[in-house]
């Protein structure tokens, strides 16, 4: 048996590393866990997910900054909000039936968010989304598709 001496310098870095992720590590075992986001911030990201089952663009409208921009691998890349309502919202939107939100984690401004979305037609999928915030408003959405085509419109037109 060969034996490993350690510095009490390495051992504290060690321990401190360790104490870190025992802290992160719960966070993300619940898929219902927040974490560093106020009250005000979480209500807006809730609210954003549910505009879309609601079908209410005015009100989602309302949690966008005016200088909101969206960036996907659908070939959206920034686009400002008029753009997001016309290419986004407006094509999909119709195909939306419920999301569930699996994971909010947050700090500060900045949140990762996991959802399931169903869709009217029996079909689901997952996305995780980062939302940059400001105030009590959404600045910057950024969507990570579960596979290549992991939206809406996509998922309906698959044949599996």
């Amino acid at each position: 048996m060969s034996r490993m001496l350690l510095s009490r310098r390495s051992l504290l870095t060690a321990s401190r590393y360790a104490l870190g992720m025992s802290i992160l590590v719960p966070a993300f075992a619940s898929a219902r866990t927040e974490s560093g986001l106020d009250s005000v911030k979480n209500n807006t990201i809730r609210q954003w997910y549910a505009g879309w089952e609601k079908r209410d663009w005015p009100a989602l409208d309302k949690l966008l900054t005016d200088n909101f921009s969206f960036t996907s691998a659908a070939g959206d890349d920034h686009i400002n909000k008029d753009t997001f309502k016309t290419r986004c919202w407006e094509v999909q939107v119709d195909f939306i039936g419920r999301s569930n939100l699996l994971l909010v984690v947050g700090s500060g401004n900045e949140a990762l968010v996991m959802y399931e979305c169903h869709l009217k037609n029996g079909k689901s999928f997952r996305n995780v989304e980062y939302l940059r915030l400001r105030d009590d408003k959404i600045e910057a959405i950024e969507c990570y598709f579960g596979s290549k085509s992991n939206f809406p419109s996509a998922v309906s037109a698959a044949q599996h």
